[in-house]
């Protein structure tokens, strides 16, 4: 019996052990999926050394270029380790995910910016970074060819350049003027960035006039009517193989080799143009996306770290984010190592990169035009009015059919 009594002790002394582990709480460890695949390699340094100053481990994901951020997205939240921190794209973005945000509240990095993503007063969104285009020119190949920057404000002003140009691309050895893609694989410099100049060229930051018709189903023709005469000009004055098959790289690479003397593109090209040695002095000019003059480029936070409503580490998640935007090496992450403009006030460190640095230029000026295409319906820019480009640049579409058939797809909104 005392036998049979000291083997059953035993037995609850290691079953109490086993107990015992498992009640351990899980080491914290945040994952962050992220769409950008231009900066996955400098996000992982800072979560690594972030590790190694706190102990709380963050492993980074990134899904992107090829492979669609969206459908990869959904992929990860089906697998039995769901994001803690994911990415979403304005409002469209946040009506997908509605049901897995978590709101912040008391976050120090609020108080830093006022780009912040809010839906009804609460925050949901921390802005990853401040992202501006206009129309990026050659500085040199502008100066040589005797064209005045400060006149590239207006359709009239660009049509005049784009003429003078044109007759001077043997003097200037280039291919185009304008390296402007339209194809299947950048329906989103189209159907977004373009289209954007339709949503919000020449109004007040914060204008939604124009974006509020449209969820309504209805067309500012007047003003439909302008933007396609600047959407004709691009066309018409690029070169013909980058506009209807190009992809990313064939575009970005007419520019960077000075083939073309203006590309339609961001500040987020400069990863690309530093890592091939591009080092040639340019600028943005606004675009004209309407008629009148135009004195802004289009700025704004396009994309948002979120939190994991159902992750058990959010508050580890949420420290971590207000380290990147309070700390110094925070800071020397996003400007010197990802090569981004903060949208940080407390950051005094200054881009060294040329889109970058002009655009924090533009910011200090407040000459903004603001970023709507991201709320639009989910799929709208590029799955429903992409292809409308597409057609219209290969001539399958005259000018009055472009404009009846954007009209017309705005109206199935209703």
């Amino acid at each position: 019996m005392r036998k049979n009594l000291a083997l059953l002790l035993v037995m609850v002394l290691v079953v109490s052990m086993f107990a015992g582990c498992a009640k351990k709480e899980d080491p914290e460890e945040v994952v962050i999926y992220q769409n950008k695949v231009e900066i996955n390699d400098q996000l992982t340094a800072f979560a690594a050394a972030y590790e190694a100053e706190t102990g709380v481990k963050v492993t980074v994901k990134t899904a992107g270029g090829d492979t669609p951020y969206a459908d990869a997205l959904k992929a990860e939240f089906q697998s039995d380790r769901q994001p803690d921190i994911f990415v979403i794209e304005g409002m469209g973005g946040y009506k997908v995910w509605e049901s897995k945000l978590s709101t912040f509240e008391g976050d120090a990095w609020i108080d830093l910016t006022d780009l912040e993503f809010k839906v009804d007063g609460k925050v949901y969104g921390f802005p990853v970074a401040v992202e501006a285009w206009g129309m990026a020119y050659n500085v040199d190949l502008l100066a040589k060819a005797g064209v005045d920057p400060a006149s590239l404000n207006s359709q009239e002003g660009y049509r005049a350049a784009f003429e003078k140009i044109d007759g001077m691309k043997d003097e200037l050895g280039i291919d185009s003027v304008v390296a402007m893609a339209a194809g299947p694989d950048m329906r989103w410099v189209t159907g977004l960035h373009n289209f954007n100049g339709y949503l919000s060229a020449g109004l007040p930051y914060g204008d939604t006039t124009v974006l509020d018709k449209l969820l309504k189903g209805e067309a500012d023709m007047q003003r439909l009517t302008e933007y396609a005469d600047w959407v004709e000009l691009l066309f018409q004055y690029a070169d013909k193989s980058v506009l209807l098959t190009g992809n990313y790289d064939a575009q970005v690479g007419q520019y960077a080799t000075q083939k073309s003397v203006f590309i339609h593109q961001g500040n987020w090209i400069d990863p690309w143009l530093v890592d091939n040695g591009v080092d040639f002095p340019m600028a943005f000019a606004p675009h004209a996306s309407v008629k009148g003059t135009m004195d802004s480029i289009f700025i704004g936070a396009p994309s948002f770290y979120v939190i994991n409503k159902d992750s058990k580490f959010s508050q580890a998640a949420r420290d971590f984010l207000n380290y990147m935007a309070t700390n110094v090496k925070g800071h020397e992450y996003m400007v010197n190592e990802a090569k981004m403009v903060p949208a940080f006030t407390n950051v005094t460190l200054k881009p060294s990169t040329p889109l970058s640095a002009n655009v924090a230029e533009w910011v200090a000026k407040g000459k903004a035009y603001t970023w709507l295409q991201n709320d639009m319906p989910d799929n709208f820019g590029m799955g429903t009015i992409g292809p409308v480009y597409e057609g219209f640049a290969k001539g399958d579409l005259t000018k009055q059919e472009f404009i009846d058939q954007i009209a017309a797809k705005i109206a199935e909104l209703k």
